[in-house]
């Protein structure tokens, strides 16, 4: 006899008090899946990018990223992303560039268990991966941090490098909206205790930066060859962010999945891998094969480190796992029926 079959739904309300915002947990979800994806114990298909319309003029065009996946061990986590990119939403629309839903099923029933709002997730775990990394690769005595973006990225991001090394204290952040990199600086020199500036240009902050992170839409360079310093990890977080020489002259080359970076043809690195320029013998490893001991990371005080991820819904996947179980736990969010009894079987 067939039962009723409820899905939990979460709200983004509900996801943060389920600890979504604890970005220390976050990152050690990520950990847990890099080292997954290393043993080879996850289900990874190629992200899905829709797009239906031209971009306007040296802007990203909106789209939207489907991405499947499974976790296998002892997270069992199994579901999709969806999330839409819409770039001009926060100064045209007065809303966030992304927007997205995860959905979590039974592995054993294939039975959805949960829909949420991942547009939280997604921000975090972006944020976390950049945090894992940094762990790994950042010099541990770093002090100083340099931000390109003032958006919901950079926030998480610099929140996971804060949790991975509590050494900094200041840094420099620009923003082509100074408003904006204003408004950002003030925030989160009051969230995470630091001495944040506003700079003038990309330049001002790189030169400074001994952990270094862009995440922006610009589809110019914004970071040029000679700016980086010895000894510093950055974080290319997004699109085509610096230019070519900048990929050259690291030391190592990291990245989260490289068949999914060449996938999307979005980076630096992928760009020039399509180009002819960069091979699969210059990627140094996948984050993963470090996290899990099979390659070192930083292994002085000189290397210049960086990682360039494409984002895997894997990491989204994990995440929702615990704030699926903590909500149960807890009571948290609206049980929803999808059916009393199936129509057919």
């Amino acid at each position: 006899m067939t039962k009723p079959i409820y899905v939990l739904w979460l709200s983004q309300e509900d996801v943060i008090a389920a600890g979504g915002l604890d970005m220390a947990a976050t990152m050690h979800d990520l950990e847990r899946v890099f080292r997954l994806h290393a043993a080879g114990d996850t289900t990874l298909p190629e992200k899905i990018v829709m797009g239906w319309q031209e971009a306007p003029a040296n802007e990203q065009a909106n789209h939207i990223n489907i991405m499947p996946g499974y976790a296998g061990g002892d997270m069992q986590a199994l579901g999709l992303k969806v999330i839409a990119s819409f770039p001009r939403n926060p100064y045209q629309h007065d809303l966030p560039r992304a927007s997205a839903l995860v959905i979590l099923h039974d592995t054993q029933t294939g039975l959805p268990l949960a829909v949420m709002d991942d547009t939280l997730i997604s921000a975090m775990r972006t944020g976390a991966a950049t945090g894992v990394a940094t762990r790994w690769l950042a010099r541990p005595d770093v002090q100083r941090v340099g931000l390109i973006g003032a958006g919901v990225q950079c926030r998480t991001q610099l929140m996971a490098v804060k949790v991975a090394r509590p050494s900094i204290q200041e840094g420099a952040l620009f923003d082509i909206r100074r408003p904006r990199a204003e408004a950002f600086v003030a925030e989160m020199n009051q969230r995470l205790d630091l001495e944040l500036r506003v700079a003038d240009s990309a330049e001002e902050v790189v030169r400074q930066a001994e952990v270094l992170v862009t995440a922006t839409t610009t589809v110019h360079p914004i970071v040029e060859h000679g700016w980086l310093t010895p000894g510093s990890f950055y974080a290319h977080v997004s699109g085509y962010e610096c230019e070519y020489d900048v990929i050259r002259h690291a030391d190592k080359i990291i990245v989260d999945d490289w068949q999914q970076v060449k996938h999307r043809m979005y980076s630096t690195v992928a760009l020039m891998w399509r180009d002819g320029l960069f091979t699969d013998e210059d990627i140094y490893a996948e984050l993963g094969a470090i996290v899990s001991g099979q390659k070192p990371g930083r292994e002085n005080k000189t290397e210049i480190t960086l990682f360039s991820p494409i984002g895997l819904g894997l990491h989204d996947l994990a995440v929702a796992q615990r704030i699926y179980r903590a909500a149960q736990a807890q009571g948290i969010g609206q049980q929803v029926k999808l059916w009393d009894k199936p129509q057919w079987m």
